[in-house]
């Protein structure tokens, strides 16, 4: 990489911060956004040139939004909720859609009542839900409503808003969660500015999804083209070639050099966006980064943002040390699902790969009776899940997957049952080192507790 590429080092934190979350606000972190607002210039050219990212810096907002692209989004990515400081899940559909709803209400009447909000997602959702455009939404329990109905679309109407606050958009004045219950209201305020910047799409209407096959969908929303331009690219490959010259025409044999650079652009910057926005890359699912020339580069830009990365011939492990970046917390927390993570890992750590030196999948079956074991040995362990070990396994291998150490495998259909859910162990179970040590609590010193990396006893 150039020298004159590389970022300043002031500015690593906030540009960590921004891949983190996506945008910096003045008043919940103002010296991150002041040193975005000073750093615009380099920031933008860093994050364009390097990562085909855009940054916006919204003054009249106070904030600045990272508009990232992925030509290969994970599945497994969703807006997540937290409810009364429990564990967060994935936003259901329901959810998502009330976004959108409450989005453009707020675009309408910035500051509102929680029930007159309420009222107005109710009538557009009643416009349009007898032809399916829009699911049925009923607050108030009455003719064909039942009262477990209305309280779920109130909760997922709240839920929206959680999100919504989560992320700056909206200030809420009243507690939420008297609200899902139906036993408050409270004021909802939003920024026109932020809420311009809030989706990062155009519109589905402009992109015209309609006329593009379903499978298509998420490519057109993250794409970096135009509509006309998405329906004539072959969506199998990245030619580059631009709007107007259809191919097998003479006037495609100029631009065709500009072309290739541009395919070459965006195809090292696809892959180096993989590693700054994962824990863990295959590096052979793209040659580029298999070259000296993209492995340097690749470690260039890494290191220009403050990141770590273990590489190997098949795997790249990467980590920030000071969690800005990214809110996992991978091998931290006192859960039963994070120790029965750690402990499911030492076991696949110790696995023998297969005669190719593949690993071998991993089926929840056989997480049940590791964690099985670990219940026989210290029977107060995880009390919580007595009788609902498959639970507490699929949680492990939740939080294995999310820290890049498993992939799902789609079920089979003739076993769709849930026993026969798989997983497939990445290279990066080879690269821990587990020991699960028990160690005596409590009054009684002879009674065992499972101790996994919670503290200073932790080891690795």
């Amino acid at each position: 990489m150039r020298q004159d590429s590389l970022l300043d080092p002031d500015l690593a934190e906030a540009a960590r911060r921004l891949i983190g979350q996506a945008r910096l606000l003045a008043e919940r972190e103002p010296e991150f956004h002041r040193a975005a607002v000073r750093g615009r210039t380099e920031l933008a050219r860093f994050f364009a040139t390097e990562l085909g990212w855009t940054l916006d810096v919204l003054e009249p907002g106070d904030m600045v939004r990272l508009h990232k692209r992925r030509h290969d989004m994970p599945g497994e990515r969703a807006p997540r909720l937290r409810r009364s400081g429990r564990e967060r899940t994935v936003a259901p559909r329901m959810v998502l859609i009330m976004t959108a709803l409450v989005c453009e209400q707020l675009w309408r009447r910035p500051r509102m009542t929680l029930n007159d909000l309420l009222q107005a997602v109710a009538q557009v959702c009643a416009a349009d839900s007898e032809q399916g455009l829009l699911p049925r939404f009923a607050v108030v329990p009455g003719e064909g409503i039942t009262k477990r109905e209305a309280h779920a679309n109130r909760q997922g109407l709240v839920d929206a808003l959680r999100l919504l606050r989560a992320d700056g958009t909206i200030a809420v004045e009243g507690d939420l969660d008297q609200a899902a219950e139906g036993a408050g209201d409270g004021i909802v305020a939003a920024s026109r500015d932020r809420l311009t910047a809030k989706f990062s799409s155009l519109s589905p209407s402009l992109l015209k999804l309609a006329q593009l096959p379903p499978h298509r969908h998420a490519e057109a929303l993250t794409a970096d083209l135009l509509a006309g331009d998405i329906e004539t690219a072959d969506p199998g490959t990245d030619d580059g070639a631009g709007p107007g010259f259809p191919p097998g025409t003479q006037a495609q044999a100029a631009p065709d050099r500009r072309g290739d650079r541009a395919a070459t652009t965006r195809r090292r910057q696809q892959a180096i966006r993989r590693l700054v926005d994962d824990p863990g890359t295959d590096p052979r699912s793209d040659d580029y980064l298999q070259t000296s020339t993209g492995r340097n580069r690749a470690l260039d830009v890494l290191h220009a943002l403050g990141l770590v990365a273990t590489v190997r011939r098949d795997w790249w492990q990467v980590t920030d040390p000071s969690g800005l970046g990214s809110a996992l917390g991978f091998p931290q927390g006192r859960r039963s699902e994070r120790q029965a993570a750690l402990a499911l890992l030492e076991h696949l750590a110790k696995r023998p790969p297969t005669g190719d030196g593949r690993e071998r999948p991993v089926a929840l079956e056989e997480m049940t009776q590791l964690l099985e074991q670990v219940r026989a040995r210290l029977p107060r362990w995880a009390a919580a899940y007595d009788q609902r070990l498959p639970m507490l396994a699929e949680a492990a291998a939740g939080e294995l997957a999310e820290a890049g150490f498993l992939i799902g495998i789609a079920p089979d259909h003739e076993a769709c049952d849930a026993g026969a859910r798989r997983w497939l162990p990445t290279p990066a179970v080879r690269m821990w080192r587990i020991t699960v040590t028990t160690r005596a609590t409590g009054t009684n010193a002879g009674e065992d507790s499972l101790s996994l990396f919670d503290g200073p006893e932790g080891e690795l």
